[in-house]
């Protein structure tokens, strides 16, 4: 289907241009002073992470823990010899990146030039068998085999009685603070030079988390354990006087968050999705309870599109409560428009529509389905589904709720 993205078949289609892509670069050495400056400029990340990958390849893709013990532990003198054995192969994997951020850079000045703004998405943890865990061991909390003490997860909730187990790695934020909370810092400034905003995932866990002892099959067992946010946002905002962040503060959102966003000005979001499950005139999710520094969203990547969820998710009584705040008139082939305009008309400063609601699309686009491992973040926009009819709407709609420039 041409509207799904068959991440296997691509996958092997461009395995192959890499191959010939290199192959190229290796014979002609085109632009080959570019890319060692890119090597040179990168290196503090770069080096790294190239020699993980090929690590993990050599060793059929066995987690680091799993390895041998002086490549697992970093030994200077088993690492050399290791880079000087797969010298080419490593030096493949930083072309590879180079070209990419080459390309990145390329794109977002164009984008930037037409005077639009990029957000990255910053997820709070990272995955235990990666090169940030490798690299940088004393920042998570491992024992001595440098395996997890404790994992990230959320608590038994409304939702799930057993919680939910991510299964990351925590933080070990003293470790952290000692540094002046580097680890933090660099991965900002990394993603910040590839995106002008970053909106940083799951933003309640860096006032505040829940860790779990590893080895339980269910969150149950955990606890909540303090950060020094005001110390971290402190050093942040040495470096990044802007404080160009969204903070993802959906959930349930403790009175110490709520601080620490009202302190840093940190513009929350609001989820028009989320406003019909009560009939409460104070929910914060209603547009008519909007603050200005927010970021309005009708629906978010987790969610089902517009027309989905009204379609086979709402219950009767979200869609009363809808009816009696948007209007009797809304109906599954205007509803998608309706939520675009009340959100529109806000007093968010900022408001963003997936493009599957401006098209106006149904379930079988939604992006993604937290609980599912497979199949998500597979749709694809074809530009034959952008019509000058949906342009046209959207641009009245702008212009009607006073947000055209």
């Amino acid at each position: 289907r041409e509207n799904k993205c068959d991440y296997s078949g691509v996958d092997i289609f461009k395995q192959k241009l890499f191959d010939t892509a290199y192959k190229k670069f290796k014979t002609k050495r085109i632009n080959y002073k570019e890319f060692e400056e890119f090597c040179s400029g990168n290196s503090d990340w770069l080096d790294d992470f190239s020699v993980f990958v090929i690590i993990k390849r050599s060793l059929n893709g066995k987690v680091w823990s799993e390895w041998p013990e002086k490549l697992r532990d970093r030994d200077a003198e088993e690492l050399t010899r290791f880079k000087n054995n797969f010298k080419e192969k490593i030096e493949k994997e930083k072309f590879l990146q180079y070209v990419f951020f080459k390309q990145w850079a390329s794109l977002k000045n164009y984008c930037n030039n037409k005077g639009i703004i990029l957000i990255g998405d910053v997820p709070i943890y990272v995955c235990y068998d990666s090169v940030d865990v490798w690299k940088d061991p004393g920042v998570f909390n491992l024992d001595e085999l440098k395996k997890p003490v404790t994992v990230a997860g959320v608590p038994p909730d409304y939702f799930s009685s057993t919680g939910q187990l991510w299964g990351n790695p925590v933080y070990n934020w003293d470790a952290l603070e000692k540094t002046n909370y580097k680890w933090w810092i660099d991965r900002f400034k990394h993603n910040l030079e590839l995106f002008n905003i970053i909106r940083i995932d799951h933003f309640r866990g860096l006032v505040g988390y829940w860790e779990v002892p590893a080895g339980e099959t269910t969150a149950v067992n955990g606890r909540w354990v303090q950060a020094n946010a005001v110390d971290f946002f402190n050093k942040v905002a040495c470096k990044f006087p802007d404080m160009p962040f969204i903070a993802e503060d959906l959930g349930i959102i403790t009175d110490d968050v709520r601080e620490v966003l009202k302190q840093f000005n940190f513009p929350g979001m609001r989820v028009l999705l989320f406003a019909f499950g009560d009939d409460n005139p104070d929910n914060p999710y209603l547009p008519r309870n909007f603050i200005a520094d927010c970021v309005a969203y009708t629906g978010t990547h987790d969610n089902n599109t517009v027309k989905g969820w009204f379609k086979n998710e709402a219950s009767a009584r979200e869609k009363e409560n809808l009816f009696r705040y948007l209007g009797d008139g809304v109906n599954i082939n205007n509803v998608h428009l309706t939520f675009i305009k009340a959100v529109m008309e806000s007093a968010a400063n900022t408001v963003i529509f997936p493009m599957q609601d401006i098209l106006g699309l149904g379930s079988e686009s939604r992006m993604n389905l937290p609980s599912i491992v497979k199949g998500n973040w597979e749709w694809r926009l074809l530009i034959k589904q952008i019509t000058k009819k949906d342009t046209g709407t959207l641009l009245k709609i702008t212009e009607s709720c006073g947000r055209a420039q």
